[in-house]
């Protein structure tokens, strides 16, 4: 373990360092620098979790107000689908910008740049007057979001012990899943309060900044990989030539492709909850405090998910894992919504759905390794986070294809956005295999030098 306890300035190589992990068979036996790493990571996730779905919670009622109108009006659905469109194009935009930064200037330091962004949009969220202007926060605070799902995935890729790597992903992905429940536990606590109050909460996560500045130093591995790459680093362009290529071209696909219908899901449920008859007569309050509660049956059965996710990728493999998991939501959604249903029906589909989405909790660190090291954040995040533009596009679209259901109804929207994720699970079959050994060289001295992948 001495090899992981070395300063920064001294980084170990490759073969000390994977000579050093392999000695980690417990948790006692991690590092201080791997604790912290991880500790670093979960909580930024956690945050991203809460701030990502704030709005989400509360956006019919408060677009509703931005608009001076009420719930009921199309231009609810129109102009708040927009603003998450926005907020997911954001998110795609920052994953790629911030994973940049991070692979040039180290993933500890983008990990606070990011936290600080969306912390401050989504609390300045509050303040907005028009519905454009609370796009524009939105969109804002995404570049954050977006940035610290790559640069929190390769930290962790990087620090602890690689044939965990399925069940990290299960604990990351638990950290958006506690983030989101918490994001229910305050729009309930405050469902008396002004829809807006809800972005006040927002703000905590810049808390956290000040003590990633202190306790997280940056993985050894990237200060070995600046080291070797001796001032010449491979390119954006990097992405889309030789062998690398496929990887970006597949990983976008399925990306996009899931993304899309998962999000679709993630943004109408809610709003299509929130319109059914049974509820007409239901208060704003009651109604908040019921989409809470619906919010958290689907996170916890989700949180469920995440470590089915983890046994299948052993089992399976995570190329067959995923796809397995693509067929299981796609089945998951054309079944509860291919009829209509009250409520308390719509839960044992929500439950059914949230242990789905385990499959995203995969991608976690599957896609970092892929990539070489100097490439990791910038890979991952744009071919991840870029596919969250298509999933910005079909909010819209399955919103509109609203209007053609019956007011407000967005259940049919729903039940066909459910066929994406077959097409997904084609491409998921198509992705390499990447086993608990497996390691990505960095690029070398060579401007376009790319390095060797595994089962190609």
């Amino acid at each position: 373990m001495d090899a992981l306890k070395q300063p920064p300035d001294a980084p170990t190589s490759p073969a000390t360092a994977i000579s050093a992990e392999s000695q980690v068979t417990r948790l006692r036996d991690l590092s201080a620098q791997q604790w912290k790493s991880g500790i670093a990571a979960w909580l930024g996730w956690l945050f991203d979790g809460l701030d990502m779905h704030l709005y989400v919670l509360i956006a019919s009622p408060f677009v509703a107000e931005l608009l001076g109108t009420d719930q009921t009006d199309r231009r609810v659905g129109f102009y708040g689908s927009w603003i998450q469109a926005a907020f997911l194009i954001g998110w795609a935009l920052g994953g790629g910008f911030f994973g940049r930064i991070a692979d040039r200037l180290g993933r500890s330091r983008a990990l606070m740049l990011t936290i600080l962004t969306y912390a401050l949009f989504t609390g300045v969220s509050f303040f907005a007057k028009t519905w454009w202007q609370l796009l524009i926060f939105r969109f804002l605070a995404a570049l954050g979001i977006g940035g610290e799902w790559a640069v929190g995935a390769s930290l962790l890729s990087e620090t602890w012990p690689r044939r965990w790597r399925p069940w990290i992903a299960a604990v990351l992905q638990t950290g958006v899943n506690l983030g989101v429940m918490l994001a229910g536990l305050a729009s309930f606590l405050l469902a008396a309060f002004p829809n807006r109050t809800v972005f006040l909460v927002g703000i905590l996560p810049a808390l956290l900044v000040l003590w990633i500045r202190r306790a997280v130093p940056e993985p050894e591995e990237w200060h070995q990989a600046k080291k070797q790459a001796a001032h010449v680093e491979p390119g954006f362009a990097e992405l889309f030539r030789g062998p690398a290529r496929r990887i970006t071209v597949l990983t976008l696909l399925v990306c996009a492709l899931a993304l899309t219908a998962h999000w679709a899901f993630l943004y109408w449920y809610l709003q299509h909850l929130r319109n059914l008859p049974e509820l007409i007569s239901w208060t704003a309050e009651e109604k908040t405090q019921l989409v809470s509660k619906v919010v958290w049956l689907v996170m916890l059965s989700s949180i469920a998910g995440n470590f089915l996710a983890a046994f299948l990728a052993r089992w399976l493999k995570y190329r067959r894992a995923i796809a397995f998991l693509c067929l299981a939501y796609a089945v998951s959604m054309l079944t509860t919504y291919s009829a209509a249903h009250d409520y308390a029906t719509l839960c044992f589909g929500y439950a059914a759905i949230g242990v789905c989405q385990g499959v995203f909790a995969l991608f976690t660190m599957y896609l970092p390794p892929l990539f070489p090291t100097l490439l990791r954040t910038t890979g991952a995040g744009f071919c991840y986070n870029i596919g969250r533009i298509a999933a910005g596009l079909g909010t819209v679209f399955f919103g509109l294809a609203a209007g053609f259901t019956g007011e407000n109804d967005y259940r049919l929207a729903l039940f066909f956005a459910g066929f994406l994720f077959l097409p997904a699970a084609a491409v998921a079959w198509m992705m390499p295999e990447l086993s608990d050994e497996q390691t990505v060289p960095s690029v070398g001295h060579a401007p376009h030098a790319v390095p060797n992948y595994p089962d190609l």
